[in-house]
């Protein structure tokens, strides 16, 4: 009986329909006008279109098996390993830069506005280095893996990377000033969306979203930035407002008649969890050992991927420099 207990609490767990039964249950249906209610309304929502997705999947015959399988090991595996961790540093970074905070921004719409955008950009930071740093790429690496695109890709995350994506991503709100209570409504809107912005075509065709998408970071946007394509590599590394890749120069639109190819730019078993979870590290590991001196050996782990002592270079920035002069 607790084995299906386990099993039912992980099942409402992955739905995020908790809150909804508990709410339902107590029959207070007045607390769905409360924000409280709106998010057991919203939780559930890319759940349930992950499963929609499969269906659908399933009749047009592109189940995309293969990265559902690896991803649910990915899932079970993180909901094991790093369940609190990234909680945790939330926390310490409130604790200790909310008390020496530049500003105070207030609980008002316009206070959200610049929370948001303030927001976006520790998220471009983060998100920029993940690419930029070997170690770091390391950690993110296996959200780029799958071969295909859809909702359940926002599972494939190595278990270290939350913690250091809310490092970054809550110091520099917090200590710009966005209060803890703002900033939690700004992640639970950003995160929500950040999961839709992988829906896969089998669900969304064309996720361009026509004139919105010029103004926001689409589904579109972010199938190019999982893209190894060289015009595409390395592009489009905000979650909603996308104008901070605009300034920084890393954004890129989808070429409708350049077939987008899913995944990482190594060899990669991507039907192997081991291959897809540790297959960076592993690699990183060799090379810092072959390195001649300590200095190479700083260099494997701090420069981009695909740096080289050897000066045979095939980091991101080069594949699309030559790439792009090739045409």
């Amino acid at each position: 009986m607790s084995v299906l207990n386990s099993l039912w609490n992980e099942i409402v767990g992955f739905f995020g329909i908790r809150q909804f039964f508990e709410i339902l249950t107590a029959g207070a249906f007045d607390k769905f006008l409360t924000y409280e209610g709106v998010v057991a309304l919203i939780i559930p929502i890319i759940p349930l279109l992950i499963v929609l997705e499969l269906i659908l999947g399933l009749v047009y015959k592109k189940p995309q098996t293969k990265v559902y399988k690896v991803i649910f090991l990915i899932y079970l595996f993180n909901r094991i390993v790093g369940r609190f961790i990234a909680l945790s540093v939330v926390a310490l970074c409130i604790g200790f830069f909310e008390p020496i905070a530049l500003f105070k921004i207030s609980n008002t719409w316009y206070g959200f506005v610049f929370g948001y955008i303030v927001w976006e950009f520790a998220h471009f930071i983060y998100h920029f280095l993940a690419h930029k740093v070997r170690l770091l790429w390391c950690l993110h690496a296996t959200h780029h893996a799958p071969e295909e695109m859809n909702l359940s890709v926002t599972h494939a995350h190595f278990f270290l990377e939350a913690p250091y994506a809310d490092l970054i991503r809550t110091s520099i709100c917090i200590f710009i000033g966005v209060p803890p209570a703002l900033l939690f409504t700004i992640m639970f809107i950003d995160g929500t969306y950040g999961a839709f912005i992988h829906v896969g075509e089998n669900l969304i065709k064309d996720a361009r979203f026509g004139f919105l998408n010029k103004f926001i970071l689409t589904p579109s946007h972010h199938r190019v930035h999982h893209a190894k394509n060289p015009l595409y590599i390395d592009t489009n590394y905000c979650n909603l407002l996308n104008f901070w890749d605009r300034i920084f120069g890393t954004y890129q639109e989808e070429d409708p008649n350049l077939h987008i190819q899913y995944g990482v730019t190594r060899p990669i078993r991507s039907g192997n969890f081991w291959d897809v979870y540790f297959g960076e590290l592993i690699n990183l590991t060799k090379d810092v050992i072959k390195a001649p001196g300590i200095i190479n050996k700083l260099k494997y782990i701090f420069f981009p991927p695909g740096w080289s002592h050897t000066g045979v270079q095939k980091t991101a920035k080069n594949i699309r420099a030559e790439y792009l002069a090739s045409k």
